[in-house]
């Protein structure tokens, strides 16, 4: 018989000649917690320090975000200037970071930061993490304030029982994402 490979070649080959395409494989999915963090002011900062020191300040930003992401284990996906995109294996740990690094932050470099999190399916792309569960963490951490852990009502019911207490910041229209969404803001983790 014919290896695998060259079967699935005829296959596609004798189905383009039909007019029929073969079904693209399936998209692979996991259950995710994704953390954004974004600095609050940054361009009046840059501005105010210049380039040189703003470089510096940004240097030892990232740094300490990832010492904070390896301590609770989240996997950075990428940066974006002053803000990261890491997600988790589970929403209290996420939360945990968030909440040490926006401290660190803001105590060793008078940086103040916002953070999202939400947990759903994410697409896995190659390297990257996708999909609408990416969009609505992002959203999350759009709506936080300065110094603030901003979660959905996922991550919220996810960590019950968990010792993490927030305060209720109701309904809101996330840009793009269908529906309203109950946020609510960490208090103490």
């Amino acid at each position: 018989g014919l290896p695998y490979g060259d079967r699935a070649q005829i296959v596609d080959a004798v189905e383009a000649f039909i007019g029929r395409e073969r079904a693209a494989e399936p998209t692979a999915t996991v259950l995710g917690t994704v953390l954004f963090t974004d600095i609050v002011g940054s361009t009046e900062r840059a501005a105010e320090l210049g380039d040189a020191r703003w470089r510096d300040v940004l240097s030892r930003h990232n740094a300490l975000v990832r010492t904070q992401l390896d301590h609770y284990r989240g996997q950075e996906v990428d940066t974006a200037g002053d803000g990261f995109f890491a997600t988790f294996d589970g929403p209290a740990r996420a939360i945990r970071c968030a909440c040490a690094l926006t401290s660190a932050l803001h105590d060793e470099l008078g940086l103040d930061v916002r953070a999202g999190v939400h947990t759903g399916e994410c697409e896995l792309v190659g390297d990257k993490v996708a999909g609408l569960a990416v969009a609505i963490g992002a959203r999350v951490a759009a709506r936080a304030e300065a110094g603030e852990v901003l979660v959905s009502s996922t991550v919220k019911d996810l960590v019950a029982g968990s010792g993490i207490t927030f305060e209720d910041r109701g309904d809101a229209a996330l840009k793009g994402v269908p529906g309203e969404w109950r946020l609510y803001a960490v208090e103490g983790a």
